[in-house]
């Protein structure tokens, strides 16, 4: 009777055995593979608030947007990089009819090299205020700039502090670039806090299959924030997207080459003044309200704008008050003069 029961018993096991081997063969799996059912991967995408486009892993998705401080005199122009990757770029005056660029991301560290990097202007900081951004530079107006660092979290970007300087045949305060995946870094080491999970929509973005157009045909903008500083797009049909020019020069991303293409182009009208008590002649730039263009797909539309205080965000309307749906997309934001005549034809 044992024999029989041992017999039965080894018969029993030899079954298991082949029936998991033949599981193990079936799946694909090796003897030393766990099998993890609980946690199974997801390749799902979220949307970023900064355009509207499904495109952040779940890692990514409330990442806090970062901007930086980018040179943008006329000489160092033809050594920028890393605004092709920008979610939104800012242009307007500084000082002497020169304009700088305030670049934003939402995932800095995917970005390996944004430059070259400048000092702080207070316009800026309130301009990363309103996407809670950590504000990133190098130097800083000492008279307007430092007293109103109190509404950013901030980061100064240096060598060997989530940068570094190369060279590119400018003189050295033109050389020095942040580095995506670094500057994420050195700013999470400061105790900066990179999450934000309440954002929102920067604008009230359409559907991505959706394509806003308007009657008014702009394939071609002209943005003069001075006689020496004008600011051309030109529409590409094939992409659906705008190139940007400086002075009917094209700007080639300095280390891929690749033309800077911006779905949006926001003209955005205001007071520009100089600040009466800085011996530098920097400019002010009123941030309350005004009128403008949106531009996009070819066409464009009057709007109203509106920001107010520093960490408020823009909201824009049609001329008439009316809602404005934006196209997904990245977006070239210019804050001119109220003063300039904008060319859309």
């Amino acid at each position: 009777m044992f024999k029989k029961i041992s017999v039965l018993f080894l018969c029993l096991v030899l079954c298991l055995a082949v029936g998991c081997s033949k599981n193990k063969e079936t799946l694909g799996v090796d003897d030393g593979d766990i099998i993890d059912e609980q946690t199974p991967v997801s390749d799902e995408l979220y949307i970023n608030n900064l355009t509207g486009i499904k495109e952040l892993s779940k890692d990514d998705k409330d990442n806090r947007p970062v901007a930086i401080m980018v040179n943008n005199i006329y000489k160092a122009q033809a050594v920028q990089t890393g605004l092709y990757d920008a979610d939104i770029v800012y242009e307007t005056e500084v000082e002497g009819g020169i304009t700088r660029l305030l670049a934003v991301y939402k995932n800095i560290s995917e970005t390996p090299k944004i430059g070259t990097v400048r000092s702080a202007r207070y316009a800026y900081i309130d301009l990363a205020a309103g996407h809670n951004a950590v504000y990133v530079h190098h130097g800083q107006d000492e008279v307007h700039a430092v007293p109103h660092f109190n509404v950013v979290d901030r980061f100064v970007v240096d060598k060997n502090n989530g940068g570094g300087r190369e060279s590119n045949g400018l003189s050295s305060e033109h050389t020095l670039y942040a580095y995506g995946d670094k500057l994420y870094d050195a700013i999470k080491n400061k105790g900066i806090n990179l999450t934000d999970s309440n954002a929102q929509n920067w604008v009230n973005f359409a559907s991505e299959d959706e394509a806003v157009a308007f009657e008014n045909v702009a394939t071609s903008v002209k943005v003069p924030f001075s006689t020496s500083y004008v600011t051309n797009f030109k529409y590409n049909q094939e992409s659906g997207k705008y190139v940007r020019y400086s002075s009917n020069v094209e700007r080639k991303d300095y280390v891929t080459n690749e033309s800077l293409e911006f779905k949006n182009i926001f003209v955005l009208k205001t007071l520009i003044r100089s600040n009466c008590n800085c011996s530098a002649g920097h400019k002010e730039v009123l941030l309350e309200s005004g009128e403008g263009y949106y531009v996009a797909n070819g066409t464009y539309t009057p709007i109203k704008w509106s920001k107010g205080a520093a960490k408020n965000g823009f909201k824009f309307t049609k001329a008439d008050g009316s809602e404005l749906k934006v196209n997904a997309g990245n977006s070239w934001v210019c804050l001119v003069s109220q003063y300039e005549s904008i060319e859309l034809t």
